[in-house]
């Protein structure tokens, strides 16, 4: 086991002294600050720490990261499995079981034994900043986690509780397509019935609909839903209604749920679970979908796999080729920082892009350096 202290560090918050783990989500109601993994498969991991300090993400040191090869990725689905796969729900599509399924991929490379999750949040941080950014290390508990998550799962301020669904993925806006808008109404009317749940009667709104954000890379589509909790209600009920998250599943969720299981190849792990923390003394949370979501599986052996997610929401206007091609775009700068190919210059930062079997040279391909426009440009809420 790798011999480093648990800490957590969401943005300029870090956490430390570890004083108890659970799987309990009533602990989330008790007292103290509590950093959260939620696996998408169901596992819940809640740390609660001691002390909680403000500092910045310290500065990427040259080294402290011994990050995989660009050609040493490989993904669950290759090219031609998520391209079948995505024909395969469109015909469930037709045939009236599910309205979108969202298909992801798992990648995966070796990595050092002495591997910090920590040291690649610098990276992040400086290549990749993202307004729900995360990590959680907790070694002795088998949970090594850094998100560079764009999207808000669960914020919870009181009584009130808040979901930032994202659909739509392009490069740019232009690129946004009219199945974009219409799958983030879908996935928007779906979380409202999963918040609904365990919110007053009336009280579940949408103050955003369709909102544009800007990321580093690439623009999403962003909705808010918000709701006021009921009396009865606390975190494990609220978990129970909303998970796993609506915007990486589809809809209807159960069905969608059983596509998945049947079509995926990997277990999703965090990646499309929940990361985030809870100040129980103060009631409130900030927890995020894991996407953009980077692990470390150990084995008893001592080696290290460095796990990262990417998938895409397919609907009946789905193009097979175009879909995988956005788990690309999602993957390529993610890949590239985490690999050591991004760099940063007097000019401004390069991507290196990481292909992933897309190029017909074969998994983990290198790409061409490019230079993106204008810098990152994150818009909106607590960022």
């Amino acid at each position: 086991m790798l011999d480093l202290p648990p800490l957590a560090r969401f943005g300029d918050r870090v956490a430390t002294g570890l004083l108890d783990v659970t799987g309990d989500p009533a602990a989330l109601d008790s007292t103290g600050f509590w950093a959260v993994v939620a696996d998408y498969e169901g596992g819940l991991t809640c740390a609660r720490f001691a002390q909680v300090r403000t500092e910045a993400v310290p500065a990427p040191v040259p080294g402290r990261w011994p990050g995989p090869s660009a050609g040493d990725w490989t993904s669950s689905l290759d090219r031609a499995g998520y391209t079948a796969a995505v024909r395969r729900i469109r015909e469930h599509i037709a045939a009236g079981e599910v309205y979108q399924a969202n298909l992801c991929r798992v990648l995966s490379a070796p990595v050092a034994p002495d591997a910090d999750v920590d040291a690649l949040t610098a990276l992040l941080a400086r290549g990749n900043p993202a307004p729900y950014a995360g990590t959680v290390r907790l070694p002795g508990h088998g949970v090594e986690v850094a998100t560079a998550s764009p999207e808000l799962f669960l914020r919870r301020d009181g009584r009130t509780v808040e979901s930032g669904p994202i659909k739509g993925t392009g490069r740019t806006e232009a690129d946004l397509l009219e199945k974009d808008y219409a799958e983030n109404v879908m996935i928007v009317d779906l979380v409202r019935n999963d918040i609904g749940r365990v919110c007053a009667t009336g009280s579940v709104t949408v103050p955003d609909l369709c909102a544009v954000e800007k990321h580093p890379g690439l623009v999403h589509l962003v909705s808010t839903v918000r709701g006021e909790l009921r009396a009865d209600a606390g975190w494990p009920e609220l978990l129970a209604a909303a998970f796993p998250p609506g915007s990486v599943t589809g809809a209807p969720k159960p069905s969608a749920l059983d596509v998945i299981e049947a079509l995926e190849t990997a277990p999703r792990g965090p990646y499309c679970g929940g990361v985030g923390w809870v100040d129980a003394d103060r009631g409130v949370a900030e927890l995020a979908v894991g996407i953009r979501t980077f692990w470390i599986d150990r084995a008893a052996d001592g080696t290290a796999v460095l796990r990262f997610g990417t998938g895409a929401g397919i609907t009946w206007g789905s193009d097979p080729e175009g879909e995988w091609r956005e788990t690309e775009l999602k993957a390529s700068r993610l890949l590239a920082i985490a690999s050591g190919a991004y760099e940063v210059s007097d000019e401004g930062p390069r991507t290196c892009r990481a292909v992933t079997g897309d190029s017909g040279d074969g998994p983990g391909t290198p790409g061409r350096c490019t230079r993106p426009g204008p810098g990152p440009e994150l818009r909106g809420r607590h960022q």
